[in-house]
């Protein structure tokens, strides 16, 4: 049997137990400065042939971009509260690890930002031998010290944390292309996963350590009411081969962009 509810009592209900559709939009609203904090990623490194070989192109930035090339969050943003206009900062740095996030958030809390998003630590995980990654207890520490900072200098404000996109994906899409494992062996390119010598074992070292960090993230996270932890939405996305660089086979181009982009604003606080 159904039961209709009159709009009175509808309306008891939600002031009882509240709406937990619309809570999270509610609590949070749009905010009028933002900034991004990361690595080559975030500065929409090599993402085009035009004008980004072997550069940065933050224009074209997932998170703070400001070309009508990538649906970035400060674009989607910017549609509902113009008031943002022009006061989105890249404080992302190509090649920074989780020790370079403390800085990056010092930057962004002098700037004066409501919101930050932070897309951090495949650098720990890239390089030249899985044996030399950050110990996972380094960089949960390293992690949970930049965000108590950031929310030292401003409680009020808002912080989205991305999960680290699945590196074994990249290796998977594609090592049976002969131009993308003779580039990432050219240009030394994430060694730890992606050189011909290792074997699946090899790879598997990296998968775990993956996994131990985005759970170090998640950790730290948690200690912070305004941290937004992504619920592993951008470690779960099996990018395809054409949201891939064919400058360097390893950084996401325009259309990988977009994907973040919209990955990172479903998995957020507006999405």
């Amino acid at each position: 049997m159904r039961y209709k509810l009159l709009p009175a009592t509808v309306a008891a209900v939600l002031l009882i137990f509240g709406n937990p559709l619309s809570a999270s939009a509610a609590k949070v609203p749009l905010p009028s400065s933002m900034a991004s904090a990361g690595d080559s990623i975030t500065r929409a490194y090599d993402s085009t042939w035009w004008g980004c070989f072997l550069s940065d192109c933050p224009q074209y930035s997932w998170s703070t971009g400001t070309s009508g090339s990538v649906n970035s969050q400060y674009r989607r943003i910017l549609a509902k509260n113009p008031a943002i206009n022009g006061r989105a900062f890249n404080d992302a740095r190509t090649g920074a690890r989780m020790a370079d996030l403390d800085g990056q958030l010092k930057a962004a809390a002098g700037q004066g930002v409501q919101y930050v998003t932070v897309l951090m630590g495949a650098n720990d995980l890239c390089i030249p031998s899985a044996a030399t990654m950050t110990p996972v207890a380094t960089f949960q520490a390293e992690a949970q010290q930049a965000l108590a900072g950031f929310f030292a200098a401003d409680r009020r404000a808002h912080l989205y944390l991305s999960s680290l996109p699945d590196i074994y994906q990249l290796w998977f899409q594609m090592h049976t292309d002969a131009l993308a494992v003779s580039t990432w062996s050219a240009f030394d390119i994430c060694q730890s996963m992606l050189s011909t010598s290792n074997t699946e074992a090899d790879r598997q070292l990296v998968v775990a350590r993956e996994a131990a960090d985005n759970a170090a993230l998640k950790a730290a996270c948690s200690h912070f009411a305004n941290c937004r932890w992504d619920g592993y939405a951008g470690y779960n996305f099996k990018f395809p081969a054409a949201d891939i660089s064919t400058i360097d086979y390893f950084h996401p181009n325009l259309a990988g962009q977009n994907a973040v982009a919209s990955i990172t604003w479903r998995a957020g606080y507006w999405g």
